[in-house]
């Protein structure tokens, strides 16, 4: 490892990643945030997004604005396409990046569990180009609904399912479930919305684990007041385009799939196999060292830790808590100092379901209704990123609950729409230009 200046490497520019830069800057220390995106994703929010509540910009920050006034860090817009532990070296896209230290803060990407026909035909919430896919895909099933003049078909555009019942698929479908109820319901009033079906699907027996079963019965009861068909103890054998197939032997015929079931660590390429589980989180030691590399540490998503006996959620609190302790581990180390052992302080967690009801969870008390979904929109703005941000999403909110609109009804093409809209017209004038021949 080199003398002087030390050089800190951030992979991902996510929870642990960001705390992780802003606990090392204004430090005698180098410090480059790598990730394929310049802008930072207020993770808690993506799926309103997706239901039309928010615009992808209202979650979204520019890195380079988060980092403007910190001196000692430059970020760097690549693909990151392997490490080299052996050299010290972050092979990118755009040119190899040296380090003495690696923060390892990839994120997540959706986990399918092998379930057949999941991955091809599902839509997902774990990126912001996922959300605006999931909400043009709604609002046009809603458009080609409102042209249908086959009730049945009609049925199957406004069939909405949805596998997984933790936090995202519930905040996902109560707040969807609204999106139908008010803005929809204006805008279509020749569509008998009585066709929609928001189905909620989850193998396990009751929603939202980790919650009390109190909290789970809480959460489906309000679900369903919602219109919300709740189906827990269901498990989903496969997927097809147009149909979930449940092991009961139920097919539930649904335009539109959603798959909120789990997520799994991304796929990190390097020189050596790190110890990792089924789910591709990376073993770590206590300090969230890599056990084979004490200069590399792993955080956030990426990291598996586990407490208590049990592996630490992928949530957003376990990041920031992580890479806050992986920066100040490191600092201890640049002093030649031993780094100490990781403990996850939990502060609680919290869910929104709908308006005025939300389930929040501080240490073994629990707290349901208004109270909670207070106490859940306080604590989501003063986190999300931005004084912009919060405003504008204030804004929204005030809006929505006051006059049931909503803002982000428009069906605007993902990047992944637009590249493959692309690729489809060059296609086509190909196809052309040899026809002339």
């Amino acid at each position: 490892m080199q003398s002087g200046t030390k050089r800190v490497v951030i992979l991902g520019a996510g929870f642990g990643g960001l705390f992780a830069a802003g606990t090392l800057a204004g430090k005698d220390i180098t410090v480059t945030i790598i990730d394929r995106n310049n802008f930072h994703t207020f993770y808690p929010l993506l799926y309103q997004v997706g239901a039309a509540e928010l615009e992808p910009a209202d979650i979204a920050y520019p890195v380079r604005s988060v980092l403007r006034t910190r001196k000692n860090i430059r970020f760097l817009m690549a693909e990151i396409t392997g490490i080299s532990t052996a050299a010290n070296l972050v092979k990118t896209d755009r040119g190899d990046v040296p380090y003495d230290y690696l923060i390892i803060a990839t994120g997540s990407r959706p986990d399918f569990y092998g379930i057949k026909g999941a991955r091809e035909h599902t839509l997902n919430l774990n990126t912001l180009d996922d959300a605006i896919r999931l909400r043009n895909h709604i609002l046009g099933c809603f458009e080609k609904a409102s042209l249908c003049n086959d009730p049945a078909e009609a049925a199957r555009l406004l069939t909405f399912a949805v596998i997984g019942g933790g936090p995202t698929g519930v905040e996902f479908s109560g707040a969807f479930a609204e999106l139908v109820r008010g803005p929809l319901y204006k805008d279509f009033p020749d569509l008998d919305l009585g066709l929609a079906r928001i189905i909620l699907i989850d193998a396990a027996p009751g929603l939202i684990p980790g919650y009390s079963k109190k909290a789970s019965a809480y959460t489906g009861k309000i679900l369903e007041r919602m219109g919300v068909t709740v189906m827990t103890g269901s498990a989903v054998r496969r997927v097809d385009a147009d149909a979930v197939f449940l092991s009961d032997g139920a097919v539930i015929r649904a335009a539109t799939i959603l798959w909120t079931a789990g997520v799994s660590g991304e796929d990190v390429r390097a020189d050596r196999k790190f110890s990792s589980r089924p789910d591709r989180r990376i073993e770590s030691a206590r300090t969230l060292q890599l056990k084979d590399a004490e200069n590399v540490f792993v955080c956030g998503d990426m990291a598996w830790f586990e407490q208590q006996g049990k592996p630490l959620p992928m949530m957003a609190p376990v990041a920031t808590q992580q890479g806050v302790h992986a920066a100040k581990s490191i600092l201890r180390m640049v002093q030649g100092k031993k780094p100490l052992e990781f403990r996850f302080k939990n502060r609680g967690s919290m869910i929104t379901i709908g308006r005025n009801s939300a389930v929040a969870r501080i240490g073994s008390f629990e707290v349901k209704g208004f109270p909670a979904w207070i106490l859940w929109l306080g604590i989501h703005i003063f986190f999300l990123i931005g004084f912009r941000n919060k405003i504008f999403v204030l804004i929204r909110w005030f809006g929505d609950y006051i006059f049931f609109e909503r803002a982000g009804r428009m069906i605007i093409p993902s990047r992944a729409e637009s590249l493959a809209g692309i690729k489809q017209k060059r296609s086509a004038a190909g196809a052309q230009g040899t026809r002339r021949k």
